[in-house]
């Protein structure tokens, strides 16, 4: 007996059963192994005196078959490398790798060693430390965990597009509950939208949010000190979470999301579908979150998620009474025509900031200009794409009023003006082919320059003069009046002309040059 093999069994439950009067096969049945298994050890324990007499505790059935089985013995093997150990141990010192070792074994003996060979010295030269992990577990309500996964293509319900599509998915790290979203991109507002979705769908809020460096959550990762998106840091000071990013190339600290969150939606209500449209899709998805991830007994916990999302909702933080502005923070440099450009729209900044950066706080209902000073610079109201919101302050002075210019306008003006102004801006603006709006908006002008009584008075003088030119306006302005109104010529003296010489004498010079005589 003792040079048989024994095969891993329960020996003192067979020694019970045996002895309760139970068959080889029912035994097989019971440890599940093989009836000829349970022969050969009946058949040792009856050599044993096991299965007469008092009944032997497992420590002695234990005992006897430690002492009676046959000890295996390893290979007897001699590497073909062991021979070269010290060359080897010397080369890697010198940070040599295993393919250049082999090559350079081969120069110096003249022999070809097998590179899997060297492998297997190299790791009995440098035995590794094995990977040691400590599984975190937490607290009802202390933590959750988020992360995209590629979900394959969709159609979309709006335009018919078959698009790419992603899932967004949290999970909480205590009850294992999860929540999924299909969407179309990664961006700052999808990412805070979901982040929106879920905390509706779990009816609270996680302590902490465990994530990777995405981009629109962390501007840069770090160790010590990650940069955090200023939107995600806004929305989380509003829902009173922590955030809490993975240290860089670190994708297994999230694995309750990795393998259980992503991979697991991934491989079950993803799995295997034909293109379909994404609001049908994540229907089903919903469902599938609570009929079937939320009724399976986890692997890990062995508890069903929502028997135990029942014990951690309470636990969650509460949601915020007033709703997030759901609001995306930028760095945007100010355009030469003094714009922004905000989801292909624009909204107009302080012309002195031409060609600067400020901060944009693009909100569901407004956009904010910030100074680095954090101070608040201007609210405009969002628009639809293509639209713009102007602040007429924002303009330079000089340009404003040809922004501005209508004949509606220059009409309301000249009526406030005086008859005169009004008469002459009528008759400008009437003249056809060419527009005389800009003529009107520069007599206009004038007002300021002057003043609305002086310009009042040049008009109606220049009417006098039955000239309405903007340029006879702006000489009577300046002074210039040697020219005399229509209406008061027969008032003034008329003007007598003498010469010096008598008109015949032009006459007859013009008869002798004309004849060809000379003076």
């Amino acid at each position: 007996m003792a040079n048989r093999r024994f095969e891993t069994v329960n020996v003192y439950e067979l020694v019970r059963l045996k002895r309760m009067g139970r068959s080889n096969t029912e035994i097989a049945r019971l440890l599940g192994c093989t009836r000829p298994t349970v022969v050969k050890y009946v058949t040792w324990a009856k050599g044993e005196g096991l299965l007469a007499g008092d009944f032997p505790s497992a420590a002695h059935v234990q005992a006897r078959l430690e002492a009676t089985r046959p000890q295996r013995q390893p290979p007897q093997q001699v590497s073909s490398v062991a021979k070269y150990t010290e060359r080897v141990r010397a080369m890697r010192e010198r940070k040599m790798e295993i393919a250049a070792i082999r090559v350079r074994l081969k120069e110096q003996t003249g022999v070809s060693v097998s590179y899997e060979a060297l492998r297997r010295l190299v790791r009995q030269l440098e035995p590794r430390d094995p990977d040691v992990c400590v599984r975190v577990e937490t607290e009802p309500g202390a933590e959750a965990q988020v992360d995209f996964g590629f979900a394959g293509l969709t159609k979309d319900p709006v335009t018919g597009r078959v698009r790419k599509t992603w899932v967004f998915v949290m999970v909480l790290s205590w009850s294992r509950h999860l929540y999924a979203e299909l969407v179309y991109d990664q961006t700052v507002a999808t990412w805070l939208q979901c982040h929106i979705n879920a905390f509706s769908w779990f009816g609270g809020v996680p302590k902490r949010i465990v994530l990777d460096n995405l981009k629109a959550a962390i501007l840069k990762a770090c160790r010590e000190d990650p940069e955090v998106q200023r939107s995600y840091r806004e929305f989380a000071m509003h829902y009173d979470f922590l955030i809490d990013p993975n240290p860089p190339r670190t994708p297994r600290l999230k694995g309750k999301v990795e393998q259980g969150g992503v991979h697991y939606v991934k491989r079950n209500v993803l799995a295997g579908r034909d293109v379909e449209p994404t609001d049908q899709l994540q229907a089903k998805v919903h469902a599938w979150a609570l009929a079937d991830a939320g009724q399976r007994i986890h692997g890990t916990t062995r508890a069903r998620p929502l028997d135990r999302f029942a014990v951690e909702q309470p636990e969650l933080l509460p949601l915020p009474r007033s709703a997030y502005d759901l609001a995306v923070w930028a760095r945007l440099k100010v355009g030469r025509d003094c714009y922004i450009g905000v989801d292909k729209a624009w909204y107009s900044a302080p012309y002195r900031l031409v060609g600067q950066e400020v901060w944009v706080r693009a909100g569901i209902r407004t956009v904010t200009l910030y100074g680095d000073d954090h101070v608040a610079l201007y609210v405009h109201d969002r628009v639809e794409p293509g639209e713009r919101q102007t602040c007429l302050d924002h303009l330079p002075p000089g340009k404003v009023r040809g922004l501005t210019l209508t004949r509606e306008s220059c009409l309301e003006q000249a009526r406030a003006l005086g008859p005169s102004t009004l008469a002459i801006v009528e008759h400008l603006l009437a003249q056809r082919p060419v527009d005389k709006l800009r003529v009107a908006g520069r007599l206009l002008a004038l007002a300021g320059r002057y003043d609305a009584e002086r310009l009042e008075k040049a008009c109606h003088t220049a009417l006098d003069y039955g000239d309405v030119d903007y340029a006879l306006v702006k000489t009577i302005l300046r002074g210039d009046s040697s020219a005399t109104p229509a209406d008061d010529a027969e008032a003034q003296p008329a003007r007598v002309y003498t010469f010096a010489r008598a008109a015949t004498d032009y006459l007859m010079s013009r008869l002798v040059t004309a004849a060809g005589g000379g003076a």
